[in-house]
């Protein structure tokens, strides 16, 4: 940034504005991803996190950097737009057969996957930290927590900022930004790394060939035994072998439309299949292996029939 850009900026000149900003856009939609645990609603804090940098720009008095500025304004927002997915309704999809009683809740329905892609974006210095802060299982934990303490962790443990200038960002004191950074890493939240290679490829091929095929037994062989699914935005969950196989087989057998196609994505650093039913897209499904990529710890199905564009990926197939 230069104090050129800056002044031009704050006269109005959108594409001065634009060339401050350009640096910053890919890692803030990380960070209000990691708040909010959704892509689409990543992408409108972000926007409006750009409006309320553009239109605050002329108050910027330039006591922090401009980074730290962003960070502030990002923060607030993923804030309130973690409010606002409370307070919106739950659209539960109507599944097209009759499902088996669940064994669980999973109530995070306005979670999704962060696609791989995105982070090819980001700066490589920092590609390592972002693939291991994307991970699913790490997400899934993390909306778990309370929103602000999920916030200062990624301020302070991931970002790197010092605790005072998370207090800034969270509107509070030291004091109590320390306090909820103590309770959120008491958690003892961490990225799960897994061995990637040959072994890791070969289970989502496995994986990909019973599945589309309808071979449950096939599908149940590579499962742990506590191995679960969820489908957000329902809020059914299937925990262990006996509960995810009888899903599996009422799916294949009521489901209209004939077998899934599945073609491969990376999503939330693990694979993941986007579904095409009669050749068009169905949503998007994610596989947690364990770590030695052995056997698979959970299955993701995500119903939302937009998903997958974010993943550059077509509405249909041939």
């Amino acid at each position: 940034m230069t104090s050129a850009e800056l002044e031009a900026a704050r006269a109005g000149d959108e594409q001065a504005f634009a060339l401050l900003v350009a640096p910053f856009r890919r890692e803030l939609h990380l960070h209000c991803y990691r708040i909010v645990g959704s892509v689409d609603d990543a992408d409108d804090v972000l926007q409006e996190v750009l409006l309320a940098a553009w239109n605050g720009l002329p108050g910027f008095a330039g006591r922090s950097s401009l980074r730290t500025w962003l960070y502030r304004i990002a923060t607030s927002r993923s804030l309130n737009m973690v409010r606002d997915q409370r307070r919106r309704p739950r659209v539960l999809p109507a599944p097209p057969f009759e499902p088996p009683a669940p064994t669980d809740r999973f109530d995070q329905p306005h979670l999704q996957p962060y696609p791989d892609g995105l982070i090819n974006e980001l700066d490589p210095a920092v590609q390592l930290i972002a693939r291991e802060s994307i991970e699913l299982a790490f997400v899934v934990a993390l909306q778990r927590m309370p929103p602000r303490q999920a916030a200062v962790l990624m301020l302070c443990d991931v970002l790197d900022f010092p605790i005072g200038e998370a207090a800034v960002m969270l509107g509070t004191s030291p004091t109590a930004a320390k306090g909820l950074l103590q309770r959120a890493r008491s958690a003892r939240l961490a990225p799960h790394p897994m061995t990637r290679g040959t072994d890791h490829q070969h289970l989502a091929r496995k994986f990909a060939d019973a599945f589309s095929r309808d071979d449950v037994d096939a599908v149940l062989e590579l499962l742990t035994d506590q191995c679960w699914l969820a489908m957000p935005p329902a809020s059914e969950r299937y925990v262990g072998r006996d509960a995810v196989g009888s899903f599996l087989r009422a799916s294949a057998v009521g489901r209209p439309g004939g077998n899934y196609v599945l073609a491969p994505a990376a999503a939330g650093g693990r694979p993941a299949f986007v579904c095409y039913l009669e050749g068009r897209a169905r949503g998007l499904l994610v596989i947690e292996p364990t770590q030695d990529g052995s056997r698979i710890t959970s299955i993701m199905r995500f119903l939302d029939d937009g998903l997958h564009r974010q993943f550059g990926m077509p509405d249909s197939l041939a």
